[in-house]
């Protein structure tokens, strides 16, 4: 599973975000609760350099809840504030405007001393494909400006709308990076729709989730395909495979000579996980990144 990119769009993209930092005045990063750090573009703190940051904790109600508020702690030592949204439900957008002019009320004071009263903050918001951020800035508005769909690379050029408390936001597109440092970077990527499944093997990527979630969320698994998961002292060989056989036979999914139609059922887990059918899991967590636990 070896991913190598760079389209001309996001290479694009990137010159246009560093071009308009300068009239920038807070850089907003949308990432998906379920894979916090994997869906954080890493070239993000190059491209904002000292810019203040805010983290969006988009798409909460299909992440564990217990571990949004450790990502959420991680992320506020770094010293970057972090709201937690569902945008799909407009749960936390509200608190958008005023956890903005939190993060810049000393340099809104500095303007209001100048006279500058009623100046508009400037927000550029970032976000690799599909973690949801056309979605998060359509409740932002209050309306769909921002196309918005549940696939990736959907927003194509950069945009500029007038959000209510004098606020300008910038929508930039999605852009990914050039190659991804590990085959578990791609293997998250991949499992929340960050990256188009037709350039990957969908039963490769299916066999891998379920080797996750067989450590992660085992009990998911078993409620929802009625499998069963080898105990963690048992050796086995290809262990996603045979739970992707497993829940294709118990679905039914059978093909001529009592074959498995193992594909159809890995493109039903897949669309059952991202859908949040198996319940908040969320896929990392952040003693992942560090030596120190992080507590709530």
């Amino acid at each position: 599973m070896n991913i190598q990119w760079y389209p001309g769009h996001m290479a694009k993209t990137r010159r246009q975000m560093l071009e308009n930092l300068k009239n920038i005045d807070i850089v907003c990063e949308v990432v998906d609760a379920r894979i916090p750090m994997v869906s954080r573009n890493p070239d993000m703190d190059e491209i904002a350099g000292s810019k203040p940051r805010m983290i969006i904790m988009n798409r909460i109600d299909l992440a564990d809840s217990d571990q949004t508020q450790k990502w959420t702690a991680f992320f506020r030592k770094k010293g970057w504030s972090v709201i937690q949204t569902d945008s799909q439900h407009g749960k936390g957008t509200e608190r958008f405007a005023s956890a903005v002019r939190e993060v810049l009320a000393e340099k809104i004071a500095q303007w209001n001393e100048k006279g500058q009263t009623g100046r508009a903050v400037r927000v550029m918001v970032v976000g690799i494909p599909n973690v949801g951020k056309s979605t998060f800035i359509n409740r932002i508005l209050g309306r769909k400006s921002a196309k918005a769909a549940d696939k990736p690379g959907v927003t194509r050029g950069a945009q500029w709308f007038r959000v209510g408390d004098g606020i300008d936001l910038l929508d930039t597109p999605g852009i990914l990076w050039p190659g991804f440092d590990d085959e578990r970077t791609g293997l998250l990527l991949a499992s929340t729709g960050a990256v188009k499944d037709d350039i990957l093997d969908v039963e490769t990527l299916a066999c891998k989730l379920f080797e996750i979630l067989a450590l992660r969320a085992p009990q998911a698994i078993i409620d929802r395909y009625k499998i069963e998961i080898p105990k963690p002292d048992e050796e086995v060989d290809f262990l996603g495979y045979m739970l992707l056989e497993q829940a294709g036979k118990k679905r039914g999914f059978m093909m001529r000579g009592g074959e498995i139609d193992t594909e159809r059922m890995a493109r039903v887990f897949l669309d059952e996980y991202r859908g949040g059918v198996l319940g908040r899991i969320t896929l990392e967590t952040p003693e992942e990144y560090t030596d120190v636990t992080v507590d709530n």
